[in-house]
């Protein structure tokens, strides 16, 4: 079964509960991209006023990993997936909505690809990107994913 944006909200309230009661939540998912918003409150602030790095982190991860799911969800195979690596970048004070945008689902689709017809363990980087209302980026984060067919 293909995850929707429904069933991803759900999964974030009982299996990532500091991501739900932070405020993320998945706006868009497809082949393509993901995409999750999360608005700065005083639950996810840092002492500085603006959007706590870890939230920020959850949110660039969620997208990145979305779209990992749904590609291993339309390989109809038995794929495990795990982060083993993740660097950040901040440039502006992320206040108001901020996006978070994965957008590489075709090197996803390769890299699944790869592993099935080689049965053997493959890394994935993905990166995301966080934007303010005025389309300025707060944030880039790039992920390594290590993804592997389960026997």
């Amino acid at each position: 079964m293909r995850p929707g944006i429904n069933n991803i909200n759900k999964f974030l309230l009982f299996k990532l509960p500091s991501a739900y009661f932070s405020g993320i939540r998945v706006t868009e998912m497809n082949d393509q991209r993901a995409l999750a918003r999360v608005k700065h409150q005083w639950i996810n602030q840092n002492p500085f006023r603006s959007l706590y790095w870890a939230t920020q982190g959850m949110a660039s991860e969620l997208v990145t990993g979305v779209l990992l799911m749904v590609h291993i969800s339309n390989s109809k195979k038995n794929i495990s997936m795990l982060v083993t690596s993740q660097t950040g970048e901040f440039y502006k004070k992320a206040t108001g909505r901020i996006s978070f945008i994965c957008d590489e689902g075709d090197k996803i689709n390769a890299v699944i690809q790869k592993a099935i017809e080689t049965g053997e363990a493959q890394t994935l980087l993905l990166t995301a990107s966080g934007f303010n209302e005025q389309n300025e980026k707060v944030s880039h984060f790039t992920y390594t994913w290590g993804i592997k067919l389960k026997t």
